[in-house]
């Protein structure tokens, strides 16, 4: 054998040809080297987190300002009503459900940055009406622009995932889609701070100011946008390979000739080729019933995969972790244990952001499912700890004080209490805040990813929204007045999430897109972190047409 020979051997395995690209057969060429290029694009998308979180928190606050209670309730109301509450903070989910389910099949025809910017417009748009609280009826115009701005998150909170999941090089793919659940937390601290600083007005900017600074998010993420690439795999779809080439070559930093560009893009286009086999095009109904073929029984169905990632979404809420943002304020005042529960919030809120960055180094080096499984554990032990001191010494046992007020018998143990949460909030934040949305983005096929995506998507806001409706009656002292039981119930659906987790639940690190597909056809859930890639689909395809030669 030639010198010559003996290097091209060297180099690795034969290359292959797709559509004019070349591919490979060695599983780990198949995608560029990550650059900070990648790096800093896959983090600005990310920021579409600060809508989700932002939404999230603010209210928290502004439902208990004396000047937003009073122009919803009338003067002298001490509080909004359960029956306002349920619905102000409820219609924000409601809109986002439907805004996620909406924003797949917008994504398939005006591509993910595009979709994403659109809904960034519908956002603004729902912002202007909120603003107009306490003008005529003040509670139909909170309603209907958190309706409205509900939508934009939608179309924000679905399409971002997706968008991220399609550009980040696979090595780090986890990290930074991590990246969105810490732009989320980052949003809640912000509103925190925003209506920390607000409270204390006596006019209507006490709402209006945490209102209007949504215009920001929506302003940076939407001009943002404008200078990056639409995902290659949305062109792959599309059938426009020169516009995916071009794409992937700015998120990757390379010429759009490099030998890099070529593998990776080979790949994708034949994996498209591969899925759409099984999954062939088809009417705009029958696309959307592709999402739901295939048998239960079989892991890599399309139906099996819509449930996964719509009940990995549904685990997420059940984990009780909005109740904490959504209400931990006038839970904590009325246990008369704190002179600032606004503080005392504020806290967890902080607690929130700097425990969600250790998932950046945790999901790629122990994986998805080994961080959730670990998480689940930690937030049932959390949960029904804080359920157990309260019932027997703690928040459930008050007396009124001269004033009136409310007070715990035993505030060591409220403090507790409060420092279990905060335990619980730490576990929540470092592996199933980031976890579930980076194993939703991966999971799903091509054909059919913007739609399991948004449906994924809508699945959180649909328990968001059922657990905001039922929340203020579960704790309510007009109502259920739970206190401290309702803990026992979060703490029991914790404990179904470490089931759900270890029985259904695939590993996915270190895979591509592409690879997950296979991996997921070719293992169970308890088995896949031992799977290994074994050929490419460009070598796969390569051979099926030769064969046909």
């Amino acid at each position: 054998m030639s010198d010559a020979a003996h290097e091209k051997e060297a180099q690795g395995p034969t290359a292959t040809h797709i559509h004019g690209l070349t591919g490979t057969q060695d599983v780990e060429r198949i995608e560029a080297p990550v650059t900070w290029k990648a790096y800093l694009i896959c983090a600005f998308a990310s920021f579409g987190g600060i809508f989700f979180g932002y939404d999230s928190g603010y209210i928290n606050g502004v439902l208990g300002s004396k000047i937003f209670i009073e122009a919803v309730e009338g003067i002298g109301a001490a509080s909004i009503s359960e029956s306002n509450t349920s619905l102000i903070v409820s219609i924000l989910s409601c809109g986002t459900f439907f805004g996620a389910v909406i924003a797949g099949d917008v994504a398939d025809f005006i591509g993910r940055k595009w979709t994403v910017i659109f809904g960034c417009l519908i956002y603004m748009l729902g912002v202007v009406i909120q603003m107009i609280t306490g003008e005529g009826d003040p509670l139909a115009a909170i309603v209907a622009g958190r309706l409205i701005a509900g939508l934009g998150v939608g179309f924000e909170s679905a399409i971002v995932i997706l968008y991220m999941s399609e550009i980040c090089p696979r090595k780090v793919r986890g990290a930074l889609v991590a990246g969105y659940q810490f732009c989320i937390t980052i949003g809640i601290m912000l509103a925190a701070c925003v209506v920390y600083a607000t409270e204390g007005r006596s006019d209507t900017g006490a709402y209006r100011i945490p209102v209007a600074i949504q215009f920001l998010w929506a302003i940076i993420l939407a001009g943002g946008l404008l200078f990056l690439p639409d995902s290659p795999r949305y062109f792959v779809k599309r059938g426009n390979i020169p516009a995916a080439t071009d794409a992937l070559a700015r998120l990757r930093g390379q010429p759009k000739d490099s030998e890099y560009i070529q593998v990776e893009l080979a790949e994708i286009v034949a994996n498209e080729e591969y899925e759409r086999q099984l999954i062939p095009s088809t009417t705009w109904f029958g696309s959307w019933a592709n999402c739901f073929k295939g048998s239960l029984w079989n892991g890599n169905s399309n139906l099996r995969k819509t449930i996964l990632g719509t009940s990995l979404q549904m685990m997420q809420q059940w984990t009780g972790v909005n109740f904490i943002f959504y209400y931990s304020t006038p839970f904590l005042k009325s246990t008369g244990a704190f002179t600032s529960a606004f503080l005392i919030s504020m806290i967890f809120t902080i607690i929130n952001v700097c425990s969600t960055p250790i998932s950046f180094y945790t999901v790629e080096k122990w994986g998805r499912r080994t961080i959730l499984l670990y998480g689940a554990l930690g937030m049932l032990i959390c949960q029904f700890l804080v359920a157990i001191i309260g019932v027997t010494v703690g928040f459930n046992h008050t007396t009124l004080n001269a004033a009136g007020e409310s007070i715990a018998n035993n505030i060591s143990a409220v403090n507790a209490q409060v420092a279990f949460i905060a335990i619980f909030i730490f576990f929540f934040a470092s592996t199933w805040g980031p976890g579930a949305w980076i194993v939703i983005g991966e999971i799903f096929p091509l054909p059919i990813r913007s739609r399991g995506v948004g449906l994924s998507t809508a699945s959180n806001w649909l328990w968001n929204t059922i657990i905001a409706v039922i929340t203020p009656y579960m704790v309510g002292t007009n109502k259920g007045n739970m206190k401290s039981s309702v803990f026992f119930v979060w703490g029991g659906l914790c404990t179904c999430a470490l089931v759900y987790t270890y029985f259904l639940v695939p590993e996915t690190k270190g895979l591509s897109l592409e690879q997950v597909d296979k991996m997921m056809e070719e293992t169970t859930p308890r088995t896949s972190a031992k799977w290994k890639p074994s050929t490419t689909f460009a070598s796969q395809l390569a051979d099926k047409k030769a064969g046909q030669v």
